[in-house]
């Protein structure tokens, strides 16, 4: 049969049609069916709401999915539609055509599966900023039509594949923010065609392989933020297109290629946050499109290259935090473009450049931490749009410039730690916009300028440590945003600015160390923000009057050295933030309130100085955190509560001089921890606990000046840390433990107790006890059968005893101690006999004689065991003066008792018809006198020296008047009497005229002393006019420790001036009496003038020793004796720090020391 031709169809077209309709159909039916079972798979409503559109088996019009030409589904794009679920029920095989899939930002979980290699024709792949997690599939590497990549953002950990080399046409690959580790698979180096590669914030290791520099289209290289380490490979110069290398927060080290420079068509280059070491390139010029250079944060070394300046399209310049030194340039001021110049934690020198006022698009500059020196140039004023100038933490001298003010943009300034001086210019108060302010640690002065009433932005107000006076700004606060505001150590005077009452934004306040006065309880508020709070060291008043509830935030308040009344506040225990609380010398009183052991957090109470009585709350065993507890000086009574030793976290545990009574309890054995234990001077009884012994941490225990009795626990021999120890006036006996902290420790830890032994300074050895003991018993077995014949040679022992003591009389040496050079032992059982010590100074031959006073010669003497000690013949005239010799050998073996570190050390005495001595420790330096005439030894006395040869002799002296029993005043203290050792430690000498001073007794003597040393005193009346200074001990004047008060004065100017004051001390003695122009010009005497010239100026902190030094001086050597401070209060005012000095020491005058006291007749 035969057909027409045009009915005619070509060999199996109409089947072939037909087939690939089907097919269509079927593989539409098939996708369908696949994305509406991944659909079924995933989690929560949510996610099936968002896909209520995939319904029925035509895909093609359901949300995120594009169809190609043929109806097959080449596209799925559903990113940030929050989609839960997982990729295991996606059957990837089901979508032959697709080119797209973008599921980014979901928060799709599990593995990716490894059958998404099925994807053949994907080119773009997008999982990015979901969960998953696990490995990358190595069947990834089989997607060979990818060009993007993007699998940042999960979780994913493992290797990088090295499959994901054979993604030859891959253009970007975004790896970044997973945990992937391990080292970056060289084949990475195969991507010829990859322009972005970003494996940043992982945890890969190891080095950068050099195939990377084969990907010669890279445009953008992030590898930020892991653990490679090792050198930049050399080869990253091969990058030529490369326009941002991101290297940062890495470990690499090495230097930085010079080849770098060859990469011209950078424009971000960072660096910073790796080990880098070495130069910065001089290379790095050539990068005239570089927009951002970050290198801070490594340990880069030398100078800034000068081609940096050749960088003019520069925005972004950091380097700081590394160690480059030399100063900057001034061609820096090229980068006019620079917006943020960052050069701080370096170690610049020099001065800042002029020309960086050139630079007037900087919005933040920040040269702190460095050495720089010299004057803020006033040019910083023309960077009209800075913002934040941070220059401190250098060396910056001279005024803040006023030009300062035109920076009216400027929210942040930080020019503190540094040597500024002058006062602030008004000018500041046109930064309106100031939200911080730090000028702390300077030596700024004046008063503050009205105009910074106009800062009421400021957050952060640090004007800490300068030398300010006036008045603080009364709108501090106005604008109720100031958060931090700290002014302490200055010199403000007179009222709490009225601002800060409602100020509740506070966060953080420091105002010690000043002179504020006002109302406590009024002129604060309530302040829920508040974090630390100290008012310590001011003049303020009032009672804690505070809400203390309102106070939640509130971890450390500190208001000591006030004059705060009334009694501690129950309600302080709703503060339960608190973590320290010092309310330490005020004029608090009543009880401890049992509510602060509601202070769970507590771990620093101090309320010593006070007035407060009562018991110890037992209460306090709640402070599981306590670690210091001060109340010491107060009058607190009742037994130490054993509940104390559940403060198992003490380390100080301080209850001195209180009424404590009873017994030491056990319980403190607990505190395993505690380091310092004080509870000397109070009313405790019977034995030392031996838990003590448990401390194995403490250091420092004092038990002195208590009631305790009997033998010393020998479970304190496991106290292995002890270092500083003292048990004296108890009635302590038997041996002491042998560790180092008993064995080493001073004989003053010992004294006046009933009898201790042990192999230390001044104290018998326990051998020569136990001997005794043994001797006595063989007596008394052999004394009776032989009475009559003892009897008889008793009599015959007596009468030759009389008939030698008429003859001559022995040496008597009184201390019953070993020497602390170890010598013999002076005392009744072996006797130095006096012919050691004539033979000793060759019979006081004057080639011995080494000084020579009012009441004797000092000989130098070698004894036979090689010791040298000090021997001091009396003058014949002062022997027939000892008159009742029983009575002045009582007074010698008080001060043979008197061991301390100031006072040289009396071994002994010896009276005979021929001549009388005493013996002394040999101080190797002589006399202060002599250190100060002779010129070459002055100089040897620097300042600091002197100082401390100041406190030495105000510690003797505070020893001697408050700490003996009964009180001892030397009445001779002069520089002849102050000795010098090797180190120029001063020790106080010559108690030749000292006398014991019983209290409320009356000590009339003649007239004794140095002249030009002894107090004055003005006879008025008809001579009002006329007179001159005698002595206040003249003749028939009453003894008293306000005598050696007056000499110490002289013998500290003595110190400072380097002769003797007498002069000056005469004068303005005279100008308290008189208006004479002579006396005005000696007070308005610069006290740089008046010192010793042969030792350079004092600085710094030494300066405002002498300064403060004098000025006790000056109160010492006040007319009326009851207006001189005691010799305890000098001492302590020496162990404080030194307060700021209100001026510059070369503008300091006499006047500005003198006390302001009145004197009257």
């Amino acid at each position: 049969m035969c057909f027409p031709s045009f009915l005619a169809f070509p060999p199996n077209s109409s089947a072939t049609s037909f087939g690939a309709a089907k097919y269509v159909a079927a593989e539409g039916n098939k996708e369908a069916e696949a994305l509406l079972k991944w659909k079924a798979s995933l989690d929560d409503n949510h996610s099936q709401s968002v896909l209520s559109s995939w319904v029925g088996s035509s895909p093609c019009k359901w949300l995120g999915i594009t169809c190609d030409n043929s109806g097959s589904v080449a596209h799925f794009s559903l990113p940030h539609f929050g989609l839960r679920g997982t990729l295991h029920s996606f059957n990837f095989s089901s979508f032959p055509n697709l080119l797209t899939l973008i599921l980014s930002k979901n928060s799709l979980y599990g593995t990716i599966p490894s059958h998404i290699s099925n994807l053949t024709k994907i080119t773009y792949l997008d999982l990015c900023d979901n969960h998953f997690t696990g490995n990358i599939p190595l069947e990834i590497g089989l997607l060979k039509s990818l060009n993007f990549l993007y699998l940042c953002e999960n979780n994913l950990i493992g290797l990088i594949p090295v499959s994901i080399g054979t993604l030859k046409n891959l253009s970007i690959l975004y790896l970044w923010g997973n945990k992937l580790s391990g080292w970056i698979p060289p084949e990475i180096g195969s991507l010829q065609s990859l322009s972005s590669l970003d494996l940043s914030s992982n945890n890969l290791t190891g080095r950068i392989p050099s195939s990377i520099g084969h990907l010669r289209n890279l445009s953008f290289l992030f590898l930020w933020d892991n653990k490679l380490s090792d050198s930049i490979p050399s080869s990253i110069e091969n990058l030529k297109n490369l326009s941002t290398l991101n290297l940062w927060k890495n470990k690499l080290s090495g230097s930085i290629p010079s080849s770098i420079g060859n990469m011209t068509k950078l424009i971000d280059l960072r660096l910073n946050e790796n080990n880098l070491t070495g130069l910065i390139p001089t290379s790095i010029g050539n990068l005239k499109h570089l927009l951002v250079l970050y290198l801070w944060g490594n340990k880069l070394i030398g100078l800034i290259p000068p081609e940096i300046g050749l960088l003019q399209s520069l925005s972004f310049l950091d380097l700081s935090s590394n160690d480059l030194t030399g100063s900057i340039l001034f061609s820096i001021g090229n980068l006019r473009n620079l917006s943020i110049l960052f050069l701080w934690d370096n170690k610049l020198s020099g001065s800042i450049p002029s020309s960086i006022g050139n630079m007037n698009k900087l919005i933040d500059l920040r040269l702190s931490k460095n050495n720089l020196t010299g004057l803020i140039p006033a040019s910083i004023g023309t960077l009209k749009h800075l913002s934040v100038l941070y220059l401190g933490e250098n060396k910056l001298s001279g005024f803040i410039p006023s030009s300062i003010g035109n920076m009216t943009m400027l929210t942040r300034l930080d020019l503190s730690m540094n040597n500024l001086s002058g006062s602030v210019p008004r000018e500041i108060g046109q930064l309106e916009s100031l939200v911080e302010l730090g000028l702390h640690t300077n030596n700024l002065n004046g008063s503050l300028p009205p105009e910074m009433n106009n800062l009421t932005h400021l957050m952060k107000l640090q004007l800490l440590s300068n030398n300010f006076t006036g008045h603080l700004p009364r709108d501090l606060c106005l604008g109720g945003l100031l958060v931090n505001f700290s002014a302490g150590y200055n010199h403000f005077s007179g009222p709490i600015p009225k601002s800060l009452r409602n100020c509740t934004s506070l966060f953080r306040v420091r105002l010690e160390w000043n002179q504020l006065t006002g109302n406590i309880s009024e002129d604060f508020g309530l302040y829920p923000n508040l974090n630390y709070m100290d008012l310590s060291h001011n003049d303020l008043y009032g009672e804690l009057t505070w809400k203390w509830r309102g106070f939640h935030n509130l971890t450390s308040l500190k208001l000591s050295n006030n004059n705060i009344t009334g009694e501690i506040p129950s309600e302080l225990g709703k503060a339960t933030g608190l973590q320290v609380i010092d309310l330490s010398s005020n004029l608090l009183k009543g009880t401890i309130p049992k509510e602060l052991g509601q202070l769970k957090a507590l771990y620093n109470l101090a309320l010593h100085n006070n007035h407060i009585f009562g018991v110890l709350p037992v209460e306090i065993q709640m402070l599981s955190q306590l670690r210091a507890l001060n109340l010491a000086s107060n009058n607190l009574g009742g037994s130490i509560p054993k509940q104390l030793g559940e403060c198992l976290n003490l380390l100080q545990l301080n209850l001195s001089h209180n009424k404590f009574i009873g017994s030491i309890p056990s319980e403190i054995g607990s505190l395993h921890f505690l380091g310092d234990l004080d509870l000397s001077g109070n009313l405790l009884a019977g034995e030392i606990p031996s838990q003590i012994g448990q401390l194995k941490q403490l250091e420092t225990m004092n038990l002195s000046h208590n009631k305790l009795f009997g033998l010393i626990p020998p479970a304190l021999v496991d106290l292995v840390s002890l270092t500083t120890l003292d048990i004296s006036y108890n009635e302590l006996e038997g041996p002491i433990p042998k560790i180092k902290g008993f064995i080493e420790a001073p004989f003053e830890a010992f004294m006046s107790n009933s009898g201790l032994c042990g192999n230390t300074s001044g104290l018998k050895p326990c051998t020569l006890l136990t001997s005794r003991r043994k001797r006595n018993k063989i007596i008394i077995l052999i004394l009776f059968p032989l009475l009559g014949s003892l009897l008889l040679l008793l009599i015959m022992v007596g009468c030759l005893y009389f008939r030698h003591q008429t003859s001559r009389e022995r040496i008597s040496f009184l201390g019953e101690r070993q020497s602390p050079l170890s010598f013999a032992v002076w005392g009744y059982e072996e006797e130095i006999l006096h012919e050691t010590i004539i033979q000793a100074t060759n019979n006081f031959n004057f080639n011995n004689c080494i000084g020579k006073g009012g009441y004797g010669i000092v000989y130098r003497a070698m004894l036979p065991t090689g010791q040298l000690v000090a021997v001091k013949k009396l003058h014949p005239s002062r022997e027939g003066e000892l008159g009742d010799l029983k009575t002045f050998r009582n007074e010698i073996r008080m001060l043979i008792d008197i061991r301390h570190r100031n006072i040289v050390t009396l071994y002994g005495f010896c009276s005979l018809r021929e001549h009388s001595f005493l013996v002394y420790e040999f101080i190797e330096r002589g006399s202060l006198k002599m250190n100060l005439s002779s010129e070459e030894q002055a100089m040897d006395m620097d300042w600091n020296r002197r100082l401390n040869v100041v406190k030495g002799v105000a510690n003797a002296l505070s020893y001697l008047h408050h700490d003996c029993s009964p009180p001892i005043i030397h009445r001779d203290i002069s520089s002849s009497n102050v000795l010098l050792d090797l180190e120029y430690e001063a020790h106080v000498s010559d108690f030749g005229t000292a006398r014991l001073l019983m209290p409320d007794s009356t000590n009339w003597t003649s007239f004794v002393g140095t002249f030009g040393y002894t107090a004055p005193v003005r006879y008025s009346q008809y001579y009002e006019k006329m007179t001159r200074i005698f002595a206040e001990l003249a003749y028939t004047m009453r003894v008293n420790e306000k005598c050696d008060v007056y000499s110490f004065g002289v013998v500290t100017m003595e110190v400072i001036m380097g002769m003797h004051p007498g002069d000056l001390i005469s004068s303005l003695s005279a100008s308290a009496f008189s208006s004479s122009s002579s006396s005005q010009i000696n007070q308005h005497a610069l006290l740089k003038d008046v010192i010793d010239q042969r030792i350079p100026l004092p600085e710094n902190r030494v300066a405002e020793g002498v300064v403060y030094i004098i000025k006790i001086a000056f109160a010492c050597l006040l007319a009326n004796p009851q207006s001189r401070p005691t010799m305890r209060q000098v001492a302590s005012e020496l162990i404080a720090r030194w307060p700021p000095l209100p001026k510059s020491f070369s503008a300091i005058t006499l006047e500005d020391l003198m006390p302001q006291t009145t004197v009257t007749d």
